[in-house]
């Protein structure tokens, strides 16, 4: 990796890229997002099959919500495109329209088009007749690439052209990137997967609220840590994940405050 704290650049700012970056920045890796340029959702009339918009939503609205949750999650959000990402030393470089140039240990490939930006690494494009895109029989279905470091997320990655899969797809490069961190600094097998899921703390009962269980059950478990900083850590994690009520209500509230920011409340909305 290129310093303590891994970093990850995701080109293009649309589901599958936001997506990638709300679960890497909220396990803590330095995440950039850069959007600029030709957008497929932007060319949209209206959303309508987006899970949790019971009548559809609009693609600007759609845009705002990703964005701000992005941010929200840890994201450093950029207006900018990217004109070429290189080979490293250690990692990539990568180089703006706007004179920025970022060190990545990861690249995040989440655009449609405009591909150009790769021309610099060894990868192969095909062309279907009216754009040049990524090959995607080369792309793993979690997103990797021939090429370490190297991921795709959503519709070039072989996944069908819908937001909600781009938006899941994109998702799933993130988790593989968590895992690929997490390899590296020596968690094995299932303890390199990493879940984003809190729990409520009155589910939090029995023998497993003790961290002498979970000793016992690091003990045992063939892929467990030998390194006792690790397999602290991995405890600390799992009592992490639970929220008592009063912390679960401010949550929600929150929630609610933060959607209706992005809600035409202000206006008489009539039927």
């Amino acid at each position: 990796m290129s310093g303590s704290t891994p970093s990850v650049v995701v080109v293009g700012g649309g589901p599958a890229g936001c997506a990638t970056g709300v679960f890497t920045a909220r396990y803590g890796l330095e995440t950039t997002i850069l959007d600029r340029g030709s957008s497929s959702l932007r060319r949209a009339a209206f959303v309508e099959n987006y899970l949790g918009f019971p009548a559809g939503i609009d693609p600007e609205t759609f845009y705002d919500l990703a964005h701000d949750h992005a941010r929200e999650a840890g994201c450093d959000l950029v207006e900018d495109m990217v004109v070429e990402v290189t080979d490293a030393s250690e990692g990539f470089r990568v180089e703006t329209q706007d004179d920025r140039v970022l060190d990545a240990d990861f690249v995040v490939a989440a655009t449609k088009y405009d591909w150009q930006y790769l021309d610099a690494l060894p990868v192969d494009f095909v062309d279907d007749g009216e754009y040049e895109q990524f090959d995607s029989s080369l792309v793993e279905q979690d997103g990797a690439t021939p090429l370490d470091g190297l991921y795709v997320a959503g519709p070039n990655a072989g996944v069908p052209d819908q937001v909600l899969v781009a938006a899941g797809h994109g998702a799933h490069v993130g988790r593989a990137i968590i895992a690929d961190v997490r390899r590296a600094d020596g968690y094995e097998g299932t303890f390199a997967e990493h879940y984003d899921w809190l729990r409520r703390e009155e589910n939090l009962t029995g023998e497993w609220a003790t961290r002498e269980r979970w000793q016992e059950y690091l003990d045992d478990a063939p892929d467990a840590p030998d390194d006792d900083e690790l397999r602290e850590r991995y405890i600390d994690d799992r009592f992490a994940k639970y929220l008592d009520e009063d912390e679960r209500e401010e949550r929600k509230r929150n929630a609610h405050r933060r959607l209706a920011d992005h809600l035409d409340l202000g206006e008489e909305l009539t039927d």
